[in-house]
């Protein structure tokens, strides 16, 4: 009687989930190579399994073409697994707290590949206010959260950037010059806060401060953004107290 392949089943799905979790664990791009000096793994079966991941959506192929991302598939699992328990976890009370002083809409974001995305708000109570849901993602240049995610990257990569990113122009404010970018860029990260002033959006204005992890680097910015007639980009400059101390409550609990 022909043994089932049905055991073998839980061995190449925690396989997978290796591989998945190396990768997370790295914070950037690896080959087949150091995935397999991570694992340890047959080199055939590391080869195969990568394969599948990137056919299935699950892993995708940096530019360089030797070393692997998330893909879509994964990035939305973990969009996923955030949003499932949002309403339980500490973040979403300190973002409560941060919406009841400044009483317009407060966002946690993420960095996306090419993209800043929401993975929490608090909505403003006004009639007038800016929609944009959970899970919307936004530009890197033309946005305060994404202008905190560039200051705050390696040197190297934001050349990188810089060289080739195409900075759509979404208003007649947002920044389509990369050396005018990297000017305000050098001074976000000295100032340690980002302003968009209708750079994205026409009569938005907003303003983003870092969420360091405890290993100190970046692991999501917290922003709130209000119309231009209601708050000036001045008289929200007068909150960086509160997003400063949002930032540091987030940093303990989202690690």
């Amino acid at each position: 009687m022909p043994v089932s392949a049905t055991p073998e089943k839980p061995a190449t799905s925690l396989r997978n989930l290796l591989i998945l979790e190396a990768l997370a664990l790295s914070s950037r791009p690896m080959t087949v190579m150091e995935l397999n000096a991570s694992l340890n793994l047959p080199k055939p079966t590391i080869h195969r399994l990568v394969a599948t991941l990137e056919e299935e959506g699950f892993l995708i192929r940096h530019i360089d073409r030797r070393s692997y991302l998330p893909g879509a598939k994964l990035r939305q699992m973990m969009l996923g697994v955030m949003r499932l328990g949002q309403h339980n976890l500490a973040q979403r009370e300190i973002l409560i707290r941060l919406n009841e002083r400044i009483r317009e809409t407060c966002n946690l974001s993420i960095p996306d590949t090419d993209a800043m995305i929401y993975v929490d708000r608090v909505e403003t109570q006004w009639p007038l206010r800016i929609q944009l849901h959970v899970g919307s993602r936004v530009p890197l240049h033309a946005t305060s959260a994404g202008k905190v995610f560039l200051a705050h990257m390696a040197p190297e990569l934001l050349d990188r950037f810089l060289a080739t990113a195409q900075l759509q122009a979404y208003t007649a404010n947002s920044i389509t010059d990369p050396a005018q970018l990297r000017q305000q860029l050098d001074r976000i990260r000295d100032q340690g806060y980002s302003t968009d002033n209708e750079e994205f959006v026409q009569g938005m204005i907003a303003i983003a401060v870092p969420v360091p992890g405890q290993d100190g680097d970046l692991a999501a910015t917290v922003s709130f953004h209000a119309p231009h007639q209601r708050l000036t980009l001045e008289q929200g400059l007068t909150h960086l107290d509160d997003l400063r101390k949002a930032a540091d409550a987030l940093t303990q609990v989202i690690g």
